[in-house]
C-alpha cells in the first residue's frame, strides 16, 4: 500500500481494533501505514464536523503510529510539545470514541493533560517545553527514581523558535542525557515560522539529500589514491568537522553534543521506525529531524501552500463534508436560515475575523474585540511612525496581521519567544519608539522576569495589549487569561487598565500611546464586543480616573473591564426587584481612582467589585487594600466590600458563557449574592 492510499471499507476495521498502544506492537509496516491513514481520515471527518485544531494533527499521524509501535507507553514517555499535534496520539491511546467531544465542555481536553490519560506525560498548552521535561524525566530515571524507560520529546520547528527549548538542548548535550528529540518540521506554527533558525530548517527541507551527500563525501575522501586517503583518515575529527560545516544539516545540534539524524520522511512509517529505532538504541541524546506536511491528506491545506496551511490550522464546525471543504452557502440562503431557525454554535479559528461566538451573529453584529484593536493600531501607526507592533507568533490571533498588511515596516514577529518580544520592545523604547506588545494574557506570563527587570524597573515606554483576558473557552486552563491583573499590579511604575467596551478600547490605545511616563498595559476579552457606538476620533482619558455610569443608592457595583457588563446586567435585575444600585467603571486597577473608590464606600452600605480575574491580587484586592488604609480606624464609615471574580482554581474548557455560569460570573449570580448579602431571603427567579 502506498503512503497516501485510502484503505478499503473492509480494511477500515484496523483502527476499530486499536484500544491502546499495545495493539500496535505486532503490526507490520504496511498495516501501520494503513492505520495512520485511517487515523487521519477519522480526524478529518470528526474535526471537520465539530471544529478544533486540524492541520498539525494531520501531519503527525504516521509519527504517532511509529512511536507507539516502538515504545511501551506509559512506561516509555512520549512528550508532545503544545498538543496541537497530539490528536493522533489521543486516538491511539484509548480515546478514539471520544474524539468528537474534544474541546467541548466536560469532553476531551484540547491539549495533553496528565489528568486525562496516563499516556499524556505532561500538560502543555504553551510551546517549547517538551525537551526540558524530557531531560528531567530521564535524569530522574538515571538516579533510580521511578520506573526506567525511553523518553521521546516531539517538538515542532515553530516551538523550536522558543528560547527555553535551546536551554533544554544545551542541558541535554551537557549531561549527555539519553533522550530522543523528534523535530517535526513543517515550516509552520500557527502562522508561517520566522527567523534565522526557521530559514536554516527550510534549507534542510529543500535539500533532503544533504545528509547522504555529506556521508558519501567523508567516505570518498578516505579512498583517494596515492596515500591521500590515508592522510585524510588520520586527520579524522578535524576533517569531519570541516565537512559537517560545509554540509550544514545537523551541525548546530552536533556542536551541542547531540547526535543528528535526518531529514526523514515523516509520512513514511517504515522510514520513521528505522530512524527512531536507531536513535532509541544510541544511549545518548539524539535529534531525529523529520519533514511533515501540515494538513497532510486534506488537499486545500496540503496544496494551498503557506496560506492554506495557516487557514487550516484549525477547522470550524461543519467546514468539511465528505473529506472536502463544505460548499459555501449564498448570502441570501444564509440570511433566510438565520431568520428562520435558532442560532447554532460557531467555533473559532485563530484569525480575528473568525473568532468564536456562542451564536451566529445577527446581520449587524458587534465587531470582535481583536479586530477593533487591530484597526485602531493600524490607524495610530499610520500617523505615528514610532508605533511598532510586536507579536510572538500570533499575528492572526492578535490581529497584527492587519498591521503587517498595511504597514509591514512597523510590524515584527519574533516567533514563539515572548521573553524576546519584551526585550525587543525594551530596546525599541530605549531608542524612542512606541512599541506595542500584542500578546495573549496567558502567554505574557512567560515573560514575567522581563516585565519586572527590563521594562518596569527601567520605566520604559512599552505598551502591552493583552488579548484573551478572562475566560477564553474551548482551549481550556492553559489559555484562560485569569492572572494578568494580579501579576501586573504589584510592579512599580506600570499603569494597568481595562476597557468596558470597544469604544473604550480605542480610547485606551490612544491613551497608552500618548503616555510617556513608563509602561502601560490594558486587557480585553476574546470574541464579540458590546455594540457600543464607535467614536469618530479616539481621545485620551485621564490616567487613574474611573467613571460613574448609573446613579443609585445602598449598593455600588464597581466593575473592571468585562466586569462592567456583568455589573450592568446585575443592576438591571436588581432594579426589577426594587433596588437601585449605583454602577461605576473603575477603568484603572493601577493607579486606582482613590476619589471614586472612597466616595462609593462612604455613600453605600455594600460595595461590590466585579472582575474576570482571580481574586488574589486583583482589582477587588486593590480596592479593599486602599479602603483599609483610607478608612483606618473608621471602618463604620465605609461600606462592606464584596469581591466577585474567578475562583482559586484552574477553570477547564468550554464555551465562555457556560464557564461563566459555572463559576458564578454572570449578572444573575451577582444580583443573587447582593440580595443575599442585604438579608433578602427571596431569589431572583423564585
Amino acid at each position: 500500500m502506498t503512503k497516501n492510499a485510502k484503505p478499503s471499507d473492509d480494511s477500515r476495521r484496523l483502527l476499530e481494533s486499536i484500544d491502546g498502544p499495545d495493539d500496535l506492537a505486532e503490526l507490520s509496516d504496511a498495516q501501520l501505514q494503513q492505520l495512520a491513514q485511517e487515523t487521519r481520515e477519522l480526524i478529518i471527518d470528526t474535526i471537520g464536523e465539530i471544529g478544533g485544531h486540524f492541520g498539525a494533527n494531520l501531519g503527525t499521524c504516521e509519527l504517532a503510529t511509529a512511536l507507539h509501535s516502538l515504545l511501551d507507553s506509559p512506561r516509555d514517555k512520549i512528550l508532545w510539545d503544545v498538543g496541537h499535534q497530539a490528536y493522533p496520539h489521543k486516538v491511539l491511546t484509548g480515546r478514539r470514541d471520544r474524539l468528537d467531544t474534544i474541546r467541548k465542555y466536560k469532553g476531551l481536553a484540547p491539549f495533553c493533560s496528565i489528568f486525562a490519560s496516563e499516556h499524556d506525560i505532561m500538560g502543555a498548552g504553551h510551546a517549547s517545553t517538551s525537551i526540558g521535561y524530557a531531560v528531567g524525566l530521564k535524569e530522574a530515571m538515571r538516579h533510580g527514581i521511578g520506573e526506567d524507560g525511553k523518553v521521546v520529546a516531539v517538538i515542532g520547528d515553530g516551538a523550536l523558535t522558543g528560547g527555553v527549548a535551546y536551554e533544554a538542548l544545551h542541558n541535554a548535550g551537557g549531561l549527555q542525557t539519553p533522550i530522543v528529540v523528534v523535530l517535526n518540521d513543517n515550516g509552520m506554527s500557527i502562522s508561517p515560522n520566522v527567523g534565522a533558525i526557521s530559514r536554516s530548517f527550510q534549507r534542510m527541507r529543500l535539500n533532503p539529500k544533504l545528509y547522504e551527500a555529506r556521508s558519501k563525501t567523508e567516505e570518498r575522501l578516505t579512498q583517494l589514491p596515492l596515500g591521500l586517503g590515508r592522510q585524510f583518515e588520520r586527520l579524522g575529527p578535524e576533517v569531519k568537522a570541516a565537512i559537517k560545516a560545509y554540509w550544514a544539516p545537523g551541525l548546530f545540534f552536533e556542536e551541542l553534543d547531540l547526535a543528528y539524524v535526518g531529514v526523514v520522511d515523516g509520512h513514511d512509517v517504515g522510514a520513521l521506525r528505522r530512524a527512531l529505532s536507531g536513535a532509541l538504541d544510541a544511549n545518548r541524546p539524539v535529534v531525529v529531524h523529520i519533514q511533515t506536511v501540515k494538513g497532510k491528506g486534506f488537499e486545500p491545506a496540503e496544496e494551498g501552500g503557506l496560506e492554506g496551511m495557516e487557514k487550516w490550522h484549525a477547522a470550524k464546525p461543519g467546514s468539511i463534508v465528505n473529506g472536502k471543504p463544505a460548499p459555501k452557502t449564498s448570502t441570501t440562503a444564509a440570511t433566510k436560515t438565520a431568520a428562520g431557525s435558532k442560532p447554532v454554535p460557531v467555533h473559532e479559528s485563530d484569525s480575528p475575523e473568525k473568532i468564536e461566538k456562542l451564536e451566529k451573529p445577527p446581520p449587524k453584529a458587534p465587531p470582535q474585540y481583536t479586530a477593533v484593536f487591530a484597526d485602531a493600531l493600524v490607524a495610530e501607526a499610520r500617523v505615528d511612525p514610532r508605533v511598532i507592533g510586536i507579536t510572538a507568533a500570533m499575528a492572526g490571533g492578535t490581529g497584527l496581521n492587519k498591521l503587517h498588511e498595511a504597514l509591514p515596516e512597523q510590524y515584527y514577529d519574533v516567533g514563539i519567544a515572548e521573553q524576546d518580544a519584551v526585550l525587543f520592545a525594551s530596546g525599541l523604547a530605549l531608542q524612542g519608539a512606541k512599541p506595542v506588545c500584542a500578546i495573549y494574557s496567558t502567554f505574557l506570563q512567560r515573560a514575567f522576569d522581563q516585565l519586572v527587570h527590563d521594562v518596569c524597573l527601567q520605566n520604559l515606554n512599552v505598551v502591552f495589549a493583552m488579548d484573551r483576558a478572562g475566560l477564553v473557552g474551548d482551549d481550556g486552563p492553559t489559555h484562560q487569561g485569569a492572572f494578568d491583573i494580579s501579576y501586573f499590579r504589584p510592579l512599580p511604575n506600570v499603569v494597568v487598565m481595562a476597557p468596558r467596551d470597544e469604544a473604550m478600547l480605542v480610547h485606551m490605545l490612544r491613551t497608552a500611546l500618548a503616555y510617556d511616563d513608563g509602561p502601560i498595559a490594558f486587557r480585553y476579552p476574546r470574541g464579540a464586543a458590546e455594540g457600543a457606538p464607535m467614536p469618530d476620533e479616539p481621545k485620551e482619558i485621564e490616567i487613574g480616573k474611573g467613571e460613574y455610569l448609573l446613579p443609585g443608592q445602598r449598593v455600588a457595583l464597581l466593575g473592571y473591564g468585562y466586569g462592567v457588563q456583568v455589573a450592568l446586567r446585575a443592576a438591571e435585575i436588581l432594579r426589577n426587584r426594587g433596588l437601585e444600585p449605583t454602577v461605576a467603571d473603575g477603568r484603572f486597577a493601577k493607579p486606582l481612582d482613590a476619589e471614586l473608590t472612597e466616595r462609593l464606600a462612604a455613600d453605600h452600605d455594600l460595595l461590590v467589585t466585579i472582575e474576570e480575574n482571580v481574586l488574589p491580587g486583583g482589582f477587588g484586592s486593590a480596592v479593599l487594600e486602599h479602603l483599609e488604609d483610607a478608612f483606618a480606624g473608621r471602618d463604620e464609615e465605609r461600606a462592606r466590600v464584596m469581591r466577585i471574580g474567578l475562583p482559586d482554581r484552574y477553570v477547564q474548557h468550554g464555551k465562555p458563557a457556560i464557564l461563566r455560569d459555572e463559576v458564578g460570573f454572570t449578572g444573575e449570580d451577582v444580583a443573587e449574592r447582593v440580595l443575599a448579602s442585604l438579608g433578602s431571603r427571596e431569589t431572583i427567579f423564585g
